[in-house]
């Protein structure tokens, strides 16, 4: 998307359910194996009760819809702040949402906001992102 194409209010979304593959598959590339994030006793024992997904594997949802849809392609990733509101565990369905908040013209940036929530509408990730459009 242009950036003379934006408006504030501006919204796109994304889902994707998390597999105990996806974990998997993210640990093998990012060496991150906490034993909250395996199956076994220790995730069991674990205040979660059970295992759960890595937050920055949640994240990388935002990833997908700031670089693909809103702003999509043509943008830069400059900043995201997170805060990780609750645990996504394998087999939830992640929304990611996000809502332009402010357009900066004179560095060609956009402000976003960005929520993930699972499928029974909890907010699982909050946080603000900032993209440096091309065009």
């Amino acid at each position: 998307m242009l950036f003379s194409e934006m408006a504030v209010g501006d919204t796109a979304a994304v889902s994707k359910t998390f597999t105990g593959a996806d974990i998997n598959a993210f640990i093998e590339l990012t060496g991150d194996a906490n034993p909250l994030h395996l199956e076994g006793p220790y995730a069991a024992e674990s205040r979660f009760g059970g295992r759960i997904t890595h937050g920055m594997l949640t994240a990388g949802l935002l990833s997908t819809l700031l670089g693909m849809h809103l702003p999509g392609t043509g943008a830069l990733y400059m900043e995201q702040s997170l805060r990780f509101t609750a645990p996504v565990r394998p087999g939830d369905t992640i929304t990611a949402r996000a809502k332009v908040l402010e357009l900066i013209p004179a560095r060609m940036q956009v402000r976003i906001r960005t929520v993930c929530v699972n499928q029974r509408n909890e907010t699982v990730l909050e946080g603000e992102a900032r993209m440096r459009m091309l065009a």
